[in-house]
C-alpha cells in the first residue's frame, strides 16, 4: 500500500492492490474511491443502486457511500482513493468535469466500461502514481497532476459513452422529465405518488418505469436527491447543521440528523468532520 497523510493523520491519497474479498461486505470509505477491475464480472452495489459489470471497468464512489461487490472470478482490484483536502473536484470542475459525472450523480451509472487499450492507459497511470509515491519525498504537485489526468481521462471517456448510449438507445422522456421535476421540487415533494401524479401515471406503473430506467426505486431516488443536497451543503458551505436543516425544509435539525443518519449511517456532523469543508466554501460568490 502506498499513501500520503495530512499532518493530522488523515489519508489524503492512497493506492493499493486489494483482494476483492475485502469488498464482499458493505463498506464505507472516507475518501473518493476508484476501483479498477481488470477482469471478471459481478454486481457493484452503491447505496440504493445495483449495477452489473464486467472487466475491464472503473467503478466510482463518493465519501461514505455504502458499497460492496458481488462477483465471479474477480481476484484483485486496484484501488485509488483521495480526500477532498488533497484534490477538490468542485474547485477543479473546469479542468476535469468529474463532479456530477463520475461522482455525485444519482441518475447515471457510477462506472466506465473500458476497452483493452483504455485499461492499459489507466494501469499505466496507476504505475506512475505508485512510482511517485515510493519516492523518499513524493511530490504532491506531481501526484495531483497524475490524479487530475486520471480524472480528466475518465470524464472524457464517460462523456463519450453517454453520448453513444443516447445515440443507440431511445430515451424514456417521461423518466427524463421526472429527473427535471425532482431537481425542481425535491424540497417540497418527497413521495413517489407526487411525481406519478405530475407525470399522469399510476403509482405502480411509475415505479416500474423508474426502477427499469435508473436501477432504483422512486423512493430511493427521491431520498438520494435530498441527501445529495445535504452532503453538498455540509461539504461546500460553512452553514450550521441547523441552517442546513432549515434550508432543506426539515422541521428541525434533530429530524434532519435522523433522516441523514438513516441513509448514510453517519450523522451530518460526522460526515462534515470526515470529509472536511471544501476550499470552495471560502471563495467569494460570483
Amino acid at each position: 500500500m502506498k499513501e500520503i497523510h495530512s499532518k493530522s493523520g488523515e489519508h489524503l491519497l492512497k493506492l493499493k492492490r486489494i483482494n476483492s474479498s475485502i469488498l464482499s461486505k458493505p463498506v464505507q470509505f472516507a475518501q473518493y474511491t476508484i476501483l479498477l477491475v481488470a477482469s471478471g464480472k459481478g454486481v457493484f452495489h452503491a447505496d440504493f443502486g445495483s449495477f452489473a459489470f464486467e472487466g475491464p471497468i472503473l467503478l466510482f464512489s463518493t465519501p461514505l457511500q455504502i458499497i460492496y461487490l458481488e462477483h465471479d472470478e474477480v481476484s484483485a482490484v486496484n484501488l485509488l482513493q483521495f480526500h477532498g483536502d488533497f484534490y477538490c473536484i468542485e474547485y477543479h470542475q473546469a479542468e476535469v468535469s468529474c463532479n456530477g459525472l463520475l461522482f455525485n450523480n444519482i441518475y447515471i451509472s457510477p462506472y466506465i466500461q473500458l476497452s483493452e487499450t483504455e485499461a492499459q492507459i489507466f494501469n499505466r497511470l496507476f504505475i506512475e502514481l505508485e512510482e511517485e509515491l515510493t519516492q523518499e519525498t513524493p511530490s504532491e504537485t506531481v501526484l495531483r497532476a497524475y490524479l487530475q489526468l486520471f480524472l480528466a481521462k475518465s470524464s472524457n471517456i464517460k462523456s463519450k459513452s453517454i453520448e453513444n448510449e443516447d445515440a443507440l438507445n431511445q430515451k424514456d422522456m417521461q423518466m427524463e422529465h421526472f429527473m427535471e421535476l425532482l431537481d425542481k421540487y425535491y424540497l417540497t415533494l418527497r413521495k413517489p405518488i407526487d411525481y406519478a401524479e405530475l407525470l399522469s401515471m399510476s403509482p405502480g406503473y411509475f415505479s416500474k418505469r423508474c426502477s427499469r430506467y435508473f436501477n432504483k426505486t422512486p423512493s430511493h431516488i427521491i431520498q438520494e436527491r435530498l441527501i445529495l443536497e445535504a452532503k453538498k451543503q455540509l461539504h461546500l458551505t460553512r452553514l450550521s447543521i441547523k441552517e442546513i436543516a432549515y434550508s432543506l425544509k426539515f422541521q428541525d435539525e434533530f429530524y434532519f440528523s435522523r433522516v441523514f443518519k438513516k441513509v448514510t449511517k453517519v450523522s451530518p456532523q460526522t460526515f462534515r468532520d470526515i470529509t472536511g469543508i471544501s476550499i470552495v466554501a471560502d471563495l467569494p460568490n460570483v
